[in-house]
């Protein structure tokens, strides 16, 4: 008779690194195709066999809130690309809104969904600037890692999650509008130059007018904030480690 214990160890032992590549948009992304996910997480599971601990699980029960509590462990991991990307769209967003973009969308090929043009493209540069500075090398380690800080066990959400949590919002929030601020800001001048043009001439017609203005100072600005957005994202990859570390630790 075939003993499943070890198939079902086995099976405990893919649900972390699983949803760690599913979230992260570096692997996870909508096209990347499912075999080459498929592939790499049992990989990781082959790999992390040897150096994983994973407890007795003889009732169902116990069974399903150990993989439940891979899953959630693997989710908070895959968090910290997700969170430099969220926050990048943030941005994009904000700069697009201030530019007259916001009706302008388009599938965004990370997810799937109609996202506005220069959120996808600050998205996408994000990711480029994560592979370009190793981070999906550290989301690796960190996996690795966590079987020693967090080891396979039952799922426990602890005192400080919801703090966790707020941190990781909040990075989203003021790294998006850090990006977004010097487009934002520029376009707010041009406003009130705009505006200070209508009171002194009032038979000019801005509504034609104000629109391709606008457009060209945002263009303009957005090249110079493009420019820097590598550097900014690169240094805000060990932080977003850090939130996404936390976050999992809280859960244990």
């Amino acid at each position: 008779m075939i003993d499943a214990l070890p198939v079902l160890r086995f099976a405990i032992l893919l649900a972390r690194p699983g949803f760690l590549l599913a979230t992260t948009p570096v692997f996870g992304s909508s096209f990347a195709p499912p075999a080459v996910k498929i592939g790499l997480t049992v990989i990781l599971a082959f790999v992390l066999a040897p150096l994983v601990t994973i407890p007795a699980t003889p009732a169902p029960l116990a069974v399903a809130l150990l993989v439940l509590h891979e899953c959630v462990v693997g989710f908070a991991l895959g968090l910290s690309i997700r969170l430099l990307v969220a926050a990048a769209e943030v941005a994009g967003q904000l700069a697009g809104f201030q530019m007259g973009f916001g009706y302008a969308a388009t599938v965004d090929p990370q997810t799937g969904a109609r996202n506005s043009l220069l959120a996808a493209l600050y998205g996408l540069l994000t990711v480029f600037t994560c592979l370009a500075v190793n981070a999906h090398h550290a989301v690796i380690r960190a996996l690795v890692q966590s079987y020693e800080v967090l080891p396979v066990g039952l799922l426990h959400a602890g005192a400080a999650l919801p703090k966790q949590v707020a941190s990781a919002l909040g990075l989203v929030i003021a790294l998006g509008a850090q990006l977004a601020a010097p487009v934002v800001a520029v376009l707010v001048l041009v406003e009130v130059a705009l505006g200070l043009l209508a009171h002194a001439a009032p038979a000019m017609n801005l509504m034609a007018l104000g629109f391709p203005v606008r457009l060209l100072a945002g263009l303009a600005m957005l090249g110079g904030s493009v420019a820097v957005l590598p550097g900014v994202m690169a240094h805000a990859v060990p932080a977003a480690l850090r939130i996404a570390a936390r976050l999992a630790a809280a859960l244990h």
